[in-house]
This record gives structure tokens, C-alpha cells and sequence, in this order.
């Protein structure tokens, strides 16, 4: 009976983790939205009704409610840099030449847009989303894994070839028009409007109910691959194996641009 139980529990994580992929990475919905919140709350109910079978990275947890009173410092394996400024196209050049005398071997250069949001470090291992790091000072930054697991388009669970110990690293943003919903909602409750996207993203991780983190209504953009084995030789070609595994990101041509 147990073992029947098992099985459910764990057909319906991988139909709902299947769904969470088209509707959030390939924008191909195959079920209505009262669909998958029927399923969801069978699986919610089945996992309740039976702990044994508990799976940190079930889709149950995108709906968070954990409180957390105080966020673990964690050292970087590899440390998180930022970038720098240019004001001119001299700069450009001369940055250029920099990096062409340095690596002596021809050289691409892969343009991106600049997310202005919260830089984060997801650690997968055996294919699960494991902890989740704030950039902090580059060295060391805020563990805030529980927080992270509401963002409904980074995956808990991935599919395909992957490496056994990765870090994905990008940005979490908010968009133009969740920040605009988010303030309204605020001004009809009588409070203070944020500021920014960029500010209100931020400060929502650091919230301490990732029940409340999940209403914010967060987005992500992971494009950097960082391991020990990275499984291509280059930036392009690290950005579509993550597109493939479930990551957004600039090469998927998905991402929404209204981060203002």
C-alpha cells in the first residue's frame, strides 16, 4: 500500500514539474491554471497525510510558509565578482585588447543584457536544487535556499545531462509590471509604494516567510555555469545547455524585458 502511495506522490511531482517547465520555460501551457492547482493540492494533501515520503524540492514547496529567523552565512566555493563600468567606447577597446593579449588565441564575445536585480548562486547536486546564496561581499553571502524555491521559473528538478556538483549563478528581478501590481496593492491597503524593481527584489529575499517571498511575484535569469567540469568550451554554448536543462535565460529568447 505504502509503496503504491510512493509512486503517486512521485507521478504527480513529475507531472506538476513538467508543467511548471512549459508554462514558465517553453510558454506552451498543455493544462488550465484550476488543472494544476487540483493537482497540486492532491499532491499537497497525499505528502501531508504521509511525511515519510518528504522531498525538499517537491513542487509543493514553490508555495513556501516557512518562516526564517536568521539567514546562515555561506562561503562562495568560487568566489561571485561584479561588473564594472564603461563610459565610452575607448574604455571598450581598450578592455578588449586586455583580454585578446591575455588569452593569445582567438576570441568571442557574447553580448547580454544587464538584469538589474539580486545576483544569486544555486548549488544543484545529482540534478536538485540544494541551497541557494546571495552575492554578499563576493566571498561569502546569505544562504536564503527556502526563499529561492518559491520563484516558479527556476527549476527544483532537472532533466537531461548534467554535471553531478554545479552552481547556476544570474540575477532575480522583479518585472515592470509585477513591481506595478505589487505597489498597487500596496497603495490600497494604505501603505508606502516601493521605490524600484530592483530595491523591492532584493529586500524580498531577504523576508523571513517565503510564503510572502512567493506573492512578490520574483523572476529569474541564470546564465552562468560555474564547476569544476563545465560541460562546454564556451559562454554561448554553456548558456543553451542550461536553456536545455530548464534554466532562463537570454539565450531561450523567453524572457520577459519589462524589468524597466
Amino acid at each position: 500500500m505504502s509503496e503504491n502511495i510512493q509512486q503517486k506522490i512521485e507521478q504527480l511531482r513529475k507531472e506538476l514539474h513538467q508543467h511548471n517547465e512549459n508554462y514558465y520555460l517553453l510558454d506552451i501551457p498543455t493544462i488550465s491554471d484550476f488543472d494544476f492547482d487540483m493537482l497540486l493540492e492532491e499532491l499537497r494533501d497525499l505528502e501531508a497525510k504521509h511525511p515519510e515520503f518528504y522531498d525538499e524540492n517537491s513542487p509543493t514547496v514553490r508555495v513556501g510558509g516557512g518562516i526564517t529567523k536568521v539567514f546562515p552565512t555561506v562561503q562562495h566555493k568560487f568566489r561571485m565578482y561584479s561588473l564594472d563600468n564603461s563610459y565610452d567606447f575607448d574604455d571598450l577597446e581598450d578592455w578588449e585588447k586586455r583580454i585578446i593579449k591575455t588569452i593569445d588565441e582567438p576570441v568571442e564575445f557574447v553580448a547580454e543584457l544587464k538584469y538589474d536585480g539580486a545576483s544569486i548562486s544555486i548549488l544543484y547536486e545529482n540534478g536538485k536544487l540544494v541551497q541557494a546564496v546571495t552575492r554578499g561581499d563576493g566571498f561569502q553571502g546569505d544562504e536564503i535556499t527556502a526563499n529561492v524555491r518559491t520563484i516558479s521559473d527556476i527549476p527544483l528538478k532537472l532533466k537531461g545531462d548534467f554535471p553531478e556538483h554545479f552552481f547556476m549563478r544570474g540575477e532575480i528581478y522583479l518585472t515592470r509590471k509585477n513591481f506595478n501590481n505589487l505597489n498597487k496593492l500596496r497603495e490600497e491597503e494604505g501603505l508606502d509604494p516601493f521605490m524600484n524593481p530592483r530595491n523591492t527584489a532584493s529586500g524580498s529575499l531577504k523576508m523571513q516567510d517565503s510564503g510572502e517571498v512567493r506573492k512578490r511575484g520574483l523572476s529569474s535569469v541564470l546564465y552562468q555555469f560555474i564547476s569544476e567540469n563545465i560541460p562546454a568550451e564556451s559562454h554561448w554554448e554553456t548558456a543553451s545547455k542550461g536553456a536545455r536543462l530548464g534554466f532562463q535565460n537570454f539565450s531561450t529568447g523567453k524572457i520577459v524585458h519589462d524589468v524597466g
